[in-house]
């Protein structure tokens, strides 16, 4: 047994101060090991056992031989209220770490925040080491694809750029969360906003005049939530793939923006022969309000990629029609 081990040594800790130690997932080796130990007895409560006193001087010999220190740790846990259980330790590691910090910027990526105020960089920032962090921002720092429209201008504190003037020679723009949540707002007409799922289909969809693409790369909907909000009450389609993830990302989205429309064009149907894949549709998906044609595929227990229609001469036609 590895009596040294963080888990371990805080396991002793805690049955020597409390004269019981209950089970638990990241302790379960040790608390193995001391329940065969005959410095312990079971309390008779569920995955518990309690420190025979007769023995306890055994027990202060065996911290002092693994974690010397026993003392001054138990004291500092002490005089901050905190009781020596891994939740105990986790919280006082997070307050050592916050008395730490230099000053911060406005904003910090949240794998930066987390090497700061958590045990390394992708730890869970949870409320505690967010509140550590003060007024700075953990952001995300995605990015969200455009192919924007004739006329969309971005505009910033720093200054103002013709989106499409940027696309005509890129193909495309880039928008970063950290300009979206810094003020930035689009000027311009435009008649739609259209969601698209896969890379693919976004890159060689035929344009639509007047529409704004924009790539969701599935669950990665942080910083396109940001763009959403700068839409007002132009019209956002969703178009990805007819397949239980594709359901759920829609419901997603609808979760951001209830008024999303999915585009589903009848003509779509005519490549469930063809180009339909063998696939699981989850008994407990909801299926409510999805179109026919998605309701048809998952009783058939197949698929459909959006990819075939990016270059259909019928989508931009069905698209269109939406409006």
């Amino acid at each position: 047994m590895n009596w040294r081990s963080p888990a371990a040594r805080l396991a002793l800790l805690e049955l020597l101060v409390r004269g019981s130690l209950k089970r638990r997932r990241a302790q379960a080796s040790t608390w193995d090991a001391l329940d065969e130990l005959p410095w312990t007895r079971r309390t008779g409560r569920r995955d518990e056992v309690g420190l025979v006193e007769e023995r306890r001087h055994e027990l202060v010999a065996l911290l002092g031989r693994v974690w010397p220190e026993w003392g001054e740790v138990l004291a500092a846990l002490t005089a901050r209220g905190l009781a020596p259980t891994p939740d105990g330790w986790n919280e006082f590691e997070d307050a050592q770490r916050a008395e730490g910090l230099p000053q911060l910027p406005d904003q910090l990526n949240r794998r930066t925040a987390a090497a700061l105020v958590a045990p390394h960089s992708k730890a869970t920032l949870t409320g505690r080491r967010l509140a550590a962090l003060g007024d700075a921002e953990a952001t995300h720092d995605g990015s969200v694809r455009l192919r924007p429209p004739q006329g969309l201008v971005a505009i910033t504190p720093q200054g103002r750029v013709d989106l499409a003037a940027v696309a005509a020679i890129l193909g495309e723009v880039s928008i970063p969360e950290r300009a979206l949540s810094g003020g930035l707002t689009l000027e311009g007409v435009m008649r739609a906003a259209l969601l698209v799922e896969n890379l693919g289909a976004f890159c060689d969809l035929r344009a639509v005049d007047g529409w704004l693409l924009v790539h969701v790369p599935g669950w990665d909907t942080a910083t396109v939530a940001r763009l959403l909000e700068r839409l007002g009450h132009v019209p956002v389609i969703h178009f990805g793939d007819l397949d239980p993830n594709g359901v759920r990302i829609l419901q997603h989205l609808r979760g951001l923006r209830s008024d999303i429309r999915w585009f589903v064009p009848e003509f779509w149907s005519e490549f469930v022969d063809a180009k339909g894949l063998p696939g699981v549709w989850p008994d407990d998906l909801d299926l409510n309000e999805v179109p026919p044609l998605v309701r048809g595929l998952a009783s058939r227990g197949l698929w459909l990629e959006q990819e075939p229609l990016a270059v259909d001469p019928r989508t931009s036609a069905a698209l269109a029609a939406m409006l």
